[in-house]
């Protein structure tokens, strides 16, 4: 699958790697204003791919987007120390705007996925700008909070990541809603499983993990500058969903009429984007916390 990934800096080099180390892309096209850094990027990808599947890295113009069946948009300013995703809007609003309008003149057929933050404001922006169909734009939203909260869960229970279910629905941000009701491990309700374990879910084990997904992103970029590598990981996940058509539940985020507002929520990802998106059992108390976090979107929106 050809793969066009627009800014090659932490998080649009990270992405390629982890596609040509699983498979997930036989081409790669690089896009970055510094073109300097793309070719460089593309030069030291190419060096791995003798020691993973087959695929063609190269730097290249809006051009040479065409017949991608994905585009990653990875572009724009970096969150600083300290700074919300939300406050990047404006510093990001005008880069999309041109990034968008190169994107589709090239690649009006492919999957246009957001990821620069704040990805939920970007991703709405996108959609109305690309004039694509319903489903055709999404963003990575928060997937990789559902895989930090996942990952936190089976750190507590004791198991395989892959054992847990749970979802991180609403903003990618700090009114992120985790959702703990319907949270299970190898199928039994997480409170029950962590009876049977002899470890109750008290207010301090929630706390811990709420902690833990929910500024997780922050730490890292306290300590490193940025994050990348986790994200590497779930533009990968999403490509290998659009590649292989796998119709595969993700919460990546896409315009929600239910709520007003482009946010995430459980969303079965194929071939042609988003293809359906499902409303979870909620507790009131979840629910009025998701509805909360449409409205600071909402609020935020740009014009």
């Amino acid at each position: 699958m050809k793969v066009g990934i627009v800014g090659i800096g932490a998080v649009g080099s990270s992405a390629a790697y982890a596609m040509i180390m699983s498979g997930a892309a036989s081409e790669l096209v690089l896009i970055d204003p510094d073109e300097g850094l793309a070719r460089a990027q593309a030069e030291d990808l190419e060096d791995a791919t003798p020691f993973a599947s087959p695929a063609r890295v190269r730097a290249d113009s809006y051009p040479g987007l065409a017949g991608a069946r994905l585009v990653a948009l990875c572009c724009g300013a970096r969150r600083r120390p300290g700074e919300s995703r939300l406050e990047l809007v404006a510093r990001n609003a005008e880069i999309f705007r041109e990034v968008v309008a190169g994107v589709m003149a090239h690649a009006p057929d492919a999957v246009v996925l957001v990821v620069s933050n704040p990805v939920d404001l970007l991703t709405g922006l996108v959609s109305r700008l690309s004039g694509l169909a319903p489903g055709r734009v999404l963003g990575t939203g928060t997937l990789l909070d559902t895989a930090r909260f996942r990952a936190r869960l089976a750190s507590f229970a004791g198991v395989s990541p892959r054992s847990v279910h749970g979802y991180v629905l609403g903003e990618h941000g700090d009114s992120e809603v985790l959702v703990w009701s319907t949270a299970t491990v190898g199928g039994v309700p997480l409170a029950q499983f962590a009876e049977q374990l002899g470890r109750p879910l008290t207010a301090e084990a929630i706390a811990m993990v709420d902690e833990g997904v929910r500024h997780g992103g922050a730490r890292i970029i306290q300590g490193k500058g940025a994050t990348f590598y986790g994200i590497g990981g779930a533009i990968t996940q999403i490509a290998r969903a659009v590649r292989d058509d796998e119709r595969v539940l993700l919460t990546v985020s896409a315009p929600s009429p239910e709520l007003d507002a482009c946010l995430s929520l459980p969303r079965i990802v194929g071939a042609q984007g988003v293809e359906r998106t499902l409303i979870p059992a909620l507790t009131a108390d979840e629910l009025a916390a998701l509805e909360r976090s449409a409205g600071i979107l909402r609020k935020a929106a740009i014009p």
